[in-house]
């Protein structure tokens, strides 16, 4: 039997995390698509998903409520954690385990 191939990347984000993440954006942001559809690697700001910088705040605003996070708007990786849905949940991800 052959073993399972992995990811050529290591994400601490599961699946089921992504998936959550995902739901929490379009709910708070009223988007007209599913969660499903939302790609993880997929730049959340600009040509991906198509957020502004409003968007970004509202998102951050809801991840600080739901996970208990502080997420501050002039912490120097703000781009690299909202660049997309994996990074968000990433960041969440290894918040949680500290």
């Amino acid at each position: 039997m052959s073993e399972p191939s992995t990811p050529a990347f290591s994400s601490p984000a599961d699946a089921a995390l992504l998936l959550e993440v995902a739901e929490l954006v379009v709910s708070a942001l009223n988007l007209e698509i599913v969660a499903a559809d939302v790609q993880a690697d997929e730049p959340l700001y600009g040509d991906g998903l198509g957020l502004d910088s409003i968007d970004i705040l509202e998102i951050a605003l809801v991840v600080s409520k739901r996970y208990g996070l502080q997420l501050r708007a002039d912490h120097e990786d703000n781009h690299a954690i909202f660049h997309s849905l994996r990074s968000l949940s990433d960041h969440i991800a290894a918040q949680r385990t500290q």
